[in-house]
């Protein structure tokens, strides 16, 4: 008592007629650069190292970077 082929079949004809194929080339697209980025991110977790972290110790170095260039321009401006 299972879904038969024909039913699903029809059910696939029905999307496709409400959505149209444009609409699900998107949606397939979108599903799969999400399974790709939840890959990269299981992958990037296995190796000890996220996107985020990089984000944070990025930050972390230009805001270091940023403060020193302030002094030294506060020190010029005071020569």
């Amino acid at each position: 008592m299972g879904i038969s082929i024909w039913q699903l079949l029809i059910v696939l004809g029905i999307v496709v007629l409400l959505f149209g194929t444009k609409k699900l080339r998107n949606i397939g697209t979108d599903l799969g650069g999400a399974i790709r980025g939840f890959k990269k991110s299981m992958g990037d977790e296995e190796t000890g190292k996220t996107a985020d972290s990089d984000a944070i110790e990025g930050k972390k170095d230009d805001t270091v970077y940023e403060a020193g260039a302030a002094e030294k321009a506060e020190e010029k401006s005071r020569s």
